[in-house]
């Protein structure tokens, strides 16, 4: 039996452990692979650091918290703030895909507070798409891969869309006993503490992890920490119920008490 995957594909090193390390860890117990993915590199986050520095700094980092999650790591394809919807970076990213014939796939809030989320939740969708179609050349070539596959988006930071309204899960995800191996994974992401002090004024970002998943946790009603999910149309992409995200964390995996 050939083992199911799942591959996070975010914006920038540390994205993942903000919004889908426990999802990931949880799919990690029920078998399956998982993958991480950011696509830009993070040069940009830092105020000491150049460039040059902060990026091997940053990939360092990411490949060292990917292997602490059990993780696949897959190298970023371009640098902070060049994330754009363009054909090549859909033909790159979808090369990836194609490779790891994800059936779930974790991205950002097609809403969120800046335009690298934005853009990565685009290009994951359409790279998505063209996982089945041979017909769609990637870079490198890279067969297209049969099955379905389920796309779910992620909370946006401030949990609130680039407008400040409220953004409500469809589905969330208990992480409350893996929500110490996510802190620790975030850890290690040691530069960003500084940076995310002075650019952004978290003052810890180990501490707006736990807000966060904590206020998260607070919406569905009963959990005390939880990541929140929003479910892609499934046209184009799988059958009309395939939700392997629930089927595969049953009761871990529940809609809001509102729902």
């Amino acid at each position: 039996m050939v083992q199911p995957s799942a591959l996070a594909v975010v914006a920038h090193p540390d994205d993942i452990e903000f919004m889908a390390a426990g999802t990931l860890l949880l799919l990690k117990e029920r078998g399956y692979g998982i993958h991480y993915m950011t696509v830009a590199s993070g040069n940009c986050g830092s105020m000491t650091m150049d460039a040059a520095t902060t990026r091997e700094v940053r990939r360092k980092e990411s490949q060292e918290a990917a292997a602490y999650l059990g993780a696949t790591w897959h190298a970023p394809l371009c640098d902070d703030l060049e994330i754009v919807y363009s054909v090549e970076l859909v033909r790159r990213l979808a090369a990836v895909i194609r490779l790891v014939n994800p059936a779930i796939v974790l991205t950002h809030s097609p809403q969120d507070y800046m335009e690298d989320h934005m853009a990565t939740s685009r290009l994951a969708v359409t790279a998505a798409f063209a996982k089945h179609m041979p017909n769609f050349d990637t870079s490198p070539p890279q067969a297209s891969a049969p099955g379905d596959v389920s796309i779910y988006h992620g909370m946006p930071h401030g949990l609130c869309d680039q407008l400040r309204q409220p953004v409500v899960p469809e589905m969330f995800v208990e992480t409350t006993n893996v929500h110490a191996a996510k802190r620790e994974a975030l850890a290690l992401h040691a530069s960003q503490k500084a940076w995310l002090d002075q650019s952004q004024g978290m003052d810890s970002y180990l501490v707006a992890l736990d807000e966060m998943s904590a206020q998260v946790g607070k919406l569905h009603g009963t959990f005390a920490h939880a990541e929140g999910w929003r479910r892609h149309l499934h046209l184009g992409f799988s059958t009309e119920d395939a939700d392997p995200l629930a089927k595969a964390l049953g009761q871990r995996c529940q809609r809001g008490i509102d729902q």
